[in-house]
Parts: structure tokens; sequence; C-alpha cells
């Protein structure tokens, strides 16, 4: 039997930041627009988190059964060290979807957006076919552009709108710049795990691209992501804040852009990538506000 350890593990907690990114940004966006309810944005913040580590579970459990996390370079998985038996990771994952669908309906309650039950079921179902079902998107190369919707796009944007029932041009920056790093995150996960993916036939779209590009289209999304918020200094020069992010994506781009560093060399980016995240969502959030 698992432990504590070996399930908070299992959750992996350094995605987890790369959760909370948008919905902290999406409630400053909702404050610029002078309709902030800390209610709302605590119950955002359950759905984001609890979908995050119920998607984690679900590609534990998935891949686990499929026989392509049998030989691993990244931290440790229930399902394919056994662990864990399959059926109990599967479960959490379910527990943590519900968890998330239960906090979004009180959101609709509260705010009467009926029509946001089906955003969070095709969050849910978006979490559990990335590498479930018989036909999995994660296997096929569209895991950046799902990730880059639901946890860019709809988790900065449905943020905002539940509070002010509309948008703002800072909402949808906020928004691509969050999404963009989340997908350089999965994508420099999946270059580390290109000789493995090859093997079990996972075809992620670092594994379409090679391994050259994919290095190339970290860079370039990070780098889109840090840039991108400089656009509104026409508005205000508080956006210059986002600049104290910029240092932190130094590191990791440098080890995507040395061939040399591969496998467990490569773990180093994924916890920078969550502190780029973050960073970039307290920066970006704090300009909006004080603009």
């Amino acid at each position: 039997m698992a432990t504590v350890k070996e399930w908070v593990a299992g959750a992996r907690p350094r995605t987890l930041p790369l959760a909370v990114a948008p919905v902290i940004i999406g409630a400053a966006a909702a404050y610029a627009l002078e309709r902030f309810d800390l209610l709302i944005a605590l119950l955002a913040l359950v759905v984001a988190l609890a979908l995050q580590v119920g998607v984690n579970y679900a590609n534990d459990y998935s891949d686990g059964i499929r026989g392509t996390d049998d030989v691993r370079v990244g931290p440790m998985r229930l399902t394919g060290s056994k662990a864990a038996k399959p059926r109990q990771v599967k479960d959490a994952a379910f527990v943590s979807f519900g968890l998330a669908s239960l906090a979004g309906l009180i959101i609709v309650i509260l705010t009467g957006m009926w029509w946001m039950l089906a955003v969070g079921a095709a969050c849910v179902l978006a979490a559990w076919w990335y590498t479930g079902g018989s036909k999995p998107y994660g296997y096929r190369g569209l895991g950046e552009i799902m990730v880059f919707v639901f946890f860019g796009l709809v988790a900065t944007l449905g943020t905002t709108w539940a509070m002010a029932a509309e948008l703002s041009t800072g909402a949808g920056i906020g928004a691509v710049g969050s999404g963009l790093i989340a997908s350089a995150l999965l994508m420099a996960n999946n270059v580390r795990d290109i000789p493995t993916d090859r093997e079990a036939g996972k075809v992620t779209l670092a594994v379409r691209l090679g391994e050259r590009r994919a290095r190339f289209s970290y860079v370039a999304m990070v780098g889109v992501a840090l840039v991108l918020p400089l656009a509104l200094l026409v508005h205000s020069w508080w956006f210059l804040l986002v600049l104290l992010a910029w240092p932190l994506a130094l590191g990791p781009a440098r080890i995507m852009l040395s061939p040399e560093k591969k496998g467990p060399a490569l773990i180093k980016v994924l916890q920078l990538t969550s502190l780029i995240g973050l960073a970039f969502a307290l920066t970006y959030s704090a300009a909006l506000i004080l603009s």
C-alpha cells in the first residue's frame, strides 16, 4: 500500500502553482473591474487545484495501465511503480474531479450562471481524456493545446467572468500568458520523455516536433508569455513589474537550449517553470490592481 508521502508525490505538487496562477490573474482582473468576490475566488481556487490533482492522478492511472510508465525518468508514479493499485489511483482522480465539480456547482448557484455547468463538464472530460479513454488526445500531440485552453483561457477568463460578468483586455492577456507557461511546462516534461514515449507509442507534440524544435518551442512559449504584458504599457507603467519574473526564465531557457541536457537534467526545468508561472501571476496581477 502506498504511503501518504507517495500519494502526495503522485499528486505532483510542483505542478500546482500553475493551477493557482490563472485564478490569481482572473481575480485581479475582476478587482480591476471593481467586481472582486473573495468567496468566488476561493471556490475557483478549489476548482483549479482539484482539477490539477485529478488530472495528475488520472494521467498516473492511464499511463500506468498502458505500460507507458514502466521506464520512468521523472518522479515516481503510483500505478507504474505498483505502489498503489490502479483502481485506487483511478478513484483518487475521480474524488478530485468530484471536489472540483462541487466547488464549481456552488459558484454556479451563487452567480446564477447555469451555462457554466457545461464549461465545468468540459473541463472534467478534458482532464480525463488527456491520457484516458480509448483515444487519449495526449497521445496525439494535442496536450499542449488543451492545456493552453483549459489551464489558461478557461481558468483565467472563467474566474473573471464568474465575478464580474464581463471581461477585459487585461484578463485576456493574462489568460494567454498563463496558458503559454502551463503549455511550456508540459512541453518540457514531454521533451524529457521523448525516448520512452516513442517506445511506448505515445506521440506527444514533442515527439512530433522532434527534440530540437520542441526545445525551441518551450523557450518561445515562455518568452511570449513574459513579453506580452508589455503591450499594456500604453495604459500603465505598472506593467513593468512583470520584468521581475524575467530572470527566472534564464536558467530553464539555457537548459532547454543545451541539447546535451537530457533526462533527469530537465526535471529542474519543470520546477523552475512552475516558479515562472507563479511569479508571472503575482507580478502581472499586482500591475492589474495598481493600474
